[in-house]
């Protein structure tokens, strides 16, 4: 009994893998470029934000 539970499990599995949708390589490409550009322009804007503010932090303390 034990192994038709194993095996139920294993093409409901395999079922659900049918479904799955994979992008083609050239949308993967693009997206992986957006969010690689996303990623570096987000970093450079927390770092500018940073540096702002801890250059007010620094002006603040030495008055």
């Amino acid at each position: 009994m034990a192994e038709e539970k194993k095996v139920g499990r294993f093409e409901a599995l395999k079922a659900e893998f049918n479904k799955i949708v994979w992008p083609s390589g050239k949308s993967a490409t693009k997206q992986t470029v957006a969010t690689i550009l996303v990623s570096v322009v987000l970093g450079l804007i927390i770092t500018v934000i940073d540096m702002g503010v801890q250059y007010g932090v620094d002006i603040l303390m030495n008055l």
